[in-house]
């Protein structure tokens, strides 16, 4: 089998993402963000050093 032949099967074979890649880069950046808030919130009644 050639190289050629083995990049025309795979492109035939694709697939449909499961999950849009956008929705997994929003999602990611909702639990970023909600991670960050819960860090600021934790240190909102501490001195600073």
């Amino acid at each position: 089998m050639s190289i050629t032949s083995l990049v025309t099967a795979a492109a035939e074979h694709s697939e449909e993402p499961v999950l849009h890649p956008y929705l997994v880069g929003a999602i990611t950046l909702a639990i970023l963000l909600a991670m960050l808030f819960g860090l600021m919130m934790f240190g909102k009644g501490r001195d600073h050093s």
